[in-house]
């Protein structure tokens, strides 16, 4: 039996910062949901992650199935995921080319984290700090590895995590979208149990939310409800950047669904911007 995909998101400026350069969307009809984190001044960052969040939507909705860019091969992955990965290049060319034509947006880039998600079966994308965590059964699992030069020196075991979390140079990200002319995004292969929930998040609440926190949020009915309490635990635990929370949950439909056919494909979209 196909899952009902459900899902519902947020983006708040957060207590300190002047604008929000992050941008979230989600298409339920093509099972498409990214988060971006943007980087860069003068709006050069809320520019890149609304231009990331735009061409991977679109690249779904036009069912583009472009071979990855530069001759990337990525092995091991299904078909769906390859299709994260063409997407967030053509992304990243989106970005990085946008910001050579205008100097006030040299150097701009944007994180993303993204799910495409086809009856029980989700694959993830990431660039960058921005993450994707899996919540089942009221355990909290974090699916993506962040490409940060904190969590780069754990993996070499050159620190601790508890030092990283305390660690001023937590913002300091080793890969992005639109820095350079090519990208390789970290690609896996999930299978759905019912009742399942993925949270894509920026930074802004990530760092600032405990995963007990992220358990005990999500377990309610209302997924909007959901993502309004994370944005307000990341305030309250001293979030100083944007915050974003977008979640989705695979249920089995009801009765209803059933007889309506309103499942995961039916429709449904929501962006940022």
């Amino acid at each position: 039996m196909s899952f009902l995909i459900q899902a519902a998101g947020n983006t708040d400026i957060g207590l300190v910062r002047k604008n929000n350069e992050d941008n979230f969307g989600y298409d339920l009809r093509h099972g498409i949901f990214v988060v971006c984190d943007g980087m860069g001044g003068q709006q050069a960052g809320e520019l890149a992650s609304k231009i990331a969040v735009d061409t991977v939507l679109d690249y779904f909705r036009q069912d583009r199935r472009v071979a990855p860019l530069g001759g990337a091969k990525f092995e091991g992955v299904s078909e769906r995921a390859v299709g994260l990965a063409g997407a967030i290049q053509m992304a990243n060319q989106a970005i990085h080319e946008s910001g050579a034509r205008d100097l006030h947006h040299a150097g701009m880039g944007s994180t993303i984290v993204a799910v495409a998600a086809d009856d029980k079966f989700f694959s993830i994308a990431n660039v960058g700090d921005s993450r994707i965590y899996l919540i089942r059964n009221h355990e909290v699992v974090q699916l993506t590895n962040d490409h940060s030069l904190v969590m780069e020196q754990v993996r070499r075991g050159l620190m601790t995590l508890e030092e990283a979390e305390q660690s001023k140079m937590q913002n300091v990200i080793v890969r992005a979208l639109g820095t350079d002319d090519s990208v390789e995004p970290d690609l896996a292969d999930h299978e759905f149990n019912s009742e399942d929930v993925l949270l894509l998040c920026s930074d802004g609440l990530s760092r600032y939310v405990k995963v007990e926190k992220i358990a005990e949020a999500v377990n309610q009915e209302s997924l909007e409800q959901a993502c309004a309490d994370l944005i307000e635990a990341a305030k309250s635990g001293g979030s100083d950047d944007n915050i974003t929370a977008l979640l989705i949950r695979a249920a089995h439909p009801s009765w209803k669904d059933r007889v309506f056919g309103r499942l995961s494909n039916s429709g449904g979209q929501k962006s940022s911007t």
